[in-house]
């Protein structure tokens, strides 16, 4: 609690301030861990934003559940795909409802939709971000779920659960999900502590590794004039390096790092190490580890897709089925992730699984040369909508 005087809060209706409220954020280092302020620790930074921008540059597809083509002529694929609202690109949107998901557990949007006369029923025709910080969602006595929306400015609203689109992340209650932020607040929190030490060693520590010895007792004065002295000849990283001169039978004593030195360096890598677990993070892709990026990196990459990033697939996926999709849409459309820019690996791994899914070998194909071309992002052949015939060998017509 210490360090939260440090903080400054703007106003009653500061997030900031609303976060600090809600609790939850306080770490047994003693620093309060906000969302904000564990967004400035490195490792934090980079595993949130690894996520977000990863499922915010795949991909997203509405599709036919029978024939998997793409349903390009329901409103909501290009919502989906390229433009949720008219400020928002589908990157922009997706990044930063990812984002809000992690760091405060929901990301939710108010739908946006108009009356088609044609067909004479609404079609959903925008996604707006709403703040995380400014909506509670209620649980009501029939078992529905509503959704009290304060902004700071302007009046209170509250919206059906037809009206907004809810991605949460893992939830004790079923109804909120939980920050990963707060979960972590304990490892974040010592991950700013360690920073702050050695930020503050860097800032008023001196880079004389050792002490002063004097043959004679100093009065108060004197030290306290020796250590102002000393402090302004040599303290800080921008006095590193300059070299004492002693006077008045000061002597100089030099000391070796020491093992406290040591387990500070190793607690900051441990931090990052738990910071990186929580979000589901390989080392690697944190740039802290220390191997070389050999072959084993596109097997690290593949299990990072399947075990970090496949149940934020599944959660969109069901997310937009559940609040973007009616019942009756719902038995023949669904939302898909095309993950497989991310699992291509290298071009003669590429190479030896198309071979066989065209039916190299003898063995029956699964895939079309245009199933092939898409994945690769090339334009359809004429002649590419066939199965291989193992038996008959390449068809004459089908294209190279």
């Amino acid at each position: 609690m210490a360090d939260a005087a440090s903080v400054p809060f703007i106003g009653l209706d500061d997030p900031a301030l609303l976060e600090y409220l809600r609790g939850g954020n306080s770490s047994a280092s003693g620093i309060e861990v906000t969302v904000d302020r564990a967004m400035k620790n490195p490792a934090v930074f980079r595993s949130v934003s690894l996520l977000s921008q990863t499922i915010g540059m795949l991909p997203l597809h509405l599709v036919d559940k029978d024939t998997k083509e793409k349903a390009r002529d329901h409103p909501l694929f290009k919502i989906l795909h390229r433009k949720p609202n008219a400020w928002q690109s589908a990157y922009d949107f997706r990044t930063l409802m990812q984002m809000r998901a992690l760091v405060k557990g929901d990301g939710y949007a108010r739908i946006i939709r108009s009356r088609d006369f044609r067909t004479r029923r609404d079609k959903i025709v925008g996604l707006v971000p709403l703040d995380p910080d400014w909506v509670t969602p209620i649980q009501n006595p029939d078992f529905t779920v509503s959704y009290r929306y304060r902004p700071p400015r302007g009046g209170q609203a509250t919206f059906d659960p037809t009206d907004v689109f809810h991605l949460r992340s893992m939830s004790s209650d079923g109804i909120r999900g939980m920050s990963l932020v707060r979960q972590a607040a304990d490892a974040i929190g010592l991950a700013i502590a360690a920073e702050l030490a050695l930020g503050r060693l860097y800032k008023h520590g001196s880079f004389v590794n050792g002490y002063l010895a004097h043959p004679k007792t100093l009065s108060e004065d004197s030290i306290i004039r020796l250590r102002q002295n000393w402090d302004s000849r040599f303290a800080g990283a921008e006095n590193a390096g300059r070299t004492p001169v002693f006077e008045e039978g000061l002597e100089y004593k030099a000391l070796g790092s020491t093992a406290k030195d040591a387990q500070s360096h190793e607690t900051r890598g441990r931090q990052l190490e738990e910071i990186a677990r929580i979000f589901g993070v390989p080392r690697p892709l944190l740039m802290i580890d220390e191997t070389s990026w050999g072959s084993g990196i596109e097997a690290l990459g593949q299990f990072f897709v399947e075990y970090g990033l496949s149940p934020w697939f599944e959660a969109w996926q069901q997310a937009v089925e559940r609040c973007l999709l009616s019942d009756e849409e719902a038995e023949t459309l669904e939302a898909k992730f095309n993950a497989g820019a991310l699992l291509r690996g290298s071009l003669q791994t590429q190479g030896e699984y198309f071979a066989k899914a065209l039916g190299a070998g003898g063995q029956q194909a699964w895939m079309t040369p245009n199933q092939v071309r898409e994945m690769l992002d090339m334009p359809a052949h004429a002649d590419g909508d066939r199965l291989g015939n193992p038996m008959m060998g390449q068809d004459a017509g089908s294209p190279p």
